[in-house]
Parts: C-alpha cells; structure tokens; sequence
C-alpha cells in the first residue's frame, strides 16, 4: 500500500512539474497580450492562470514537504502541508474570482475598445494549452483522489473555460460589435472559478477539521469491526484523514478478558487487514475487557446509537 502511495506521489509531482512549465509560460504570454489588446476576458484569464502557476509550484512544493521524514517534533512528518496547499489553492480562487466580477461591472457601463484579432487568437492558443496540460494531468495524476492535484486540475479546466469565454467574447464583438461580451465572457469565468475554489477549500478544510473521510463509512467500518471473531463491542471511534488517500482510525475495542496475547494480536491483525480494503491505512485500536469502565464516553454512546439506529 505504501508502495503504490509513493509511485503515485513521484508520477503526480513529475506531471505537476511539466504542467507549471507550461502554464507559466503561457501566462505571461496572455497578461502582455491582455494589455496590448485591452481584453479584460484575456486579463481575467491570465490573473487565474497565475493562480494555476502559483497553485501548481504550492502543489509541488508540498509533495516535496510531505516526503520528509516524521521527526519528535512532526510525527506525522509534513504530510498535512499538502492540505494546507489546497486551502491556499481555493481561497485565492475564490479572491480572483471576487476581483474579476468587481472588474467586470467596471466595464460593463463603459466598455473599452478591444483589439479582438489579438484577443482570438491569444486565447485560442490558450485553450490549446490549457487542453494539452489538463489531458496532462488526468493521464498521469491522480486527479481523483489527490486533493491536491485535483486542486491544481479544477485551476485548469476552469482557465480552459476562461479561454472559450475568451474566444466566444472576441467572436461576439468581430461580428455584432457587442463591446460588453467581453465583460459578460469574465463574469462567467469567474463564476467557474468561484465555483472550484468553494469546493476544493470545504473539501480541504474538512480534512483540516478531522472530519470522516467522504469515501468511508461509519457504520459499515463499525460492523466491520464488531463482526470480527472475539470483539464484543467497541466505542471512542475516530476516523479521519492526515492528508490525501491516507486515512486513520483509532477506537477501544472490548474483548474477552481469557484472550492471550497471540490470541489478541491476531485478531488485531485481522481488522487491520479488513480495513485496508476499505480505504484505512492507519489503524490503532486498545484492547480492553468488560469490567473497563467506559460509561462516561460520549462518542462511545453516540456511536452505539448510530448502530442500534442501523439495526
């Protein structure tokens, strides 16, 4: 399992990497090019790919942190500071998104003279670039699971879209001289974006919050655990995530107070097993017997209502 997390890792920095080297580039082509044709559509479409090339080096720049070992001080090393990528990610989309609507109904009222030749083919080569670096990325990174990288992904296909609002708004103003397409084509961007940073910034701080994993169920990890031979019960159950794909559980299980240790462990062993095939990696459970008292757990009392509630 560490295994393939690791290959995962090294494939998703390596597509990131090839990924900032070409938004980059491009970026700083469309912000001149935004200037010199005075298209807010081309500049609102720059400003949020200066996102995706900030986005993408925070991105691998917490691949990189979270390699380094666990120390006294991080025992869980620095994998969280992946998380904290992804909070930075979807606030500064949710920011330029903010400034580009404020820009926007500027423009709306008094709309300046675009240079659309300009601006067709700048953003028509943008959305060939933004195509190539997403197809990119959903080849080789794990767009799916990686928060971080999907972070970084939801950045591009939204700058995809900016670039067709771009095209769309330069066409408009060729043919029907409407000067406010270009405001009307920003606005739209920006909603997308709006729209992606929201998302990937509840889906981060839920994993900041110690929140339940959204691929793993309660109760089914629950009777997962309390149908293993020799478990009489458990409660004080915590499940949640350090970073991406990386889920923990710990919990008090009781058990028969005749158990042995091999007896114990094996059964340990057993649910450690059970749980890796649904998504848990890290597993910590106390053993205690019956005569442990545990009245006063309020998690415990929760969590034997939810089950009786399945029952």
């Amino acid at each position: 399992m560490g295994h393939n997390h690791n290959h995962a890792q090294g494939s998703n920095k390596k597509i990131l990497a090839i990924s900032f080297i070409i938004i980059t580039g491009y970026m700083i082509i469309e912000a001149i090019g935004g200037f010199l044709t005075n298209s807010l559509a081309l500049l609102s479409d720059a400003g949020h790919m200066l996102s995706d090339s900030i986005s993408l080096m925070v991105a691998l720049i917490a691949f990189k942190l979270a390699e380094k070992k666990a120390s006294p001080n991080k025992t869980f090393g620095y994998k969280r500071f992946e998380i904290l990528a992804a909070v930075i990610n979807g606030v500064a989309l949710i920011l330029i998104a903010l400034y580009i609507i404020y820009e926007a109904i500027e423009r709306f009222s008094n709309p300046p003279v675009v240079a659309t030749t300009g601006m067709l083919t700048i953003s028509a080569i943008g959305l060939v670039v933004n195509m190539l670096v997403a197809w990119i990325m959903l080849k080789g990174g794990d767009t799916e699971n990686n928060l971080n990288i999907r972070g970084a992904f939801l950045h591009v296909v939204s700058d995809m879209l900016g670039s067709v609002g771009a095209i769309l708004a330069a066409i408009l103003i060729i043919f029907y001289g409407w000067g406010w397409a270009d405001s009307l084509a920003s606005v739209i961007v920006a909603i997308l974006v709006l729209r992606s940073g929201y998302n990937v910034t509840k889906d981060s701080i839920h994993v900041l919050m110690e929140g339940t994993p959204q691929n793993i169920k309660v109760t089914d990890i629950i009777l997962t655990i309390e149908g293993t031979e020799g478990i009489q019960s458990i409660h004080d159950l915590h499940i949640w995530s350090i970073t991406s794909g990386l889920n923990a559980l710990s919990c008090h299980a009781v058990v028969d107070g005749q158990l042995t240790i091999t007896e114990s462990e094996h059964i340990l062993r057993k649910i450690e097993h059970n749980l890796e095939h649904k998504g848990i990696t890290h597993v910590t459970i106390q053993m205690e017997t019956a005569t442990h008292n545990h009245e006063n757990t309020i998690l415990c009392q929760a969590k034997n209502e939810q089950v009786n509630d399945h029952h």
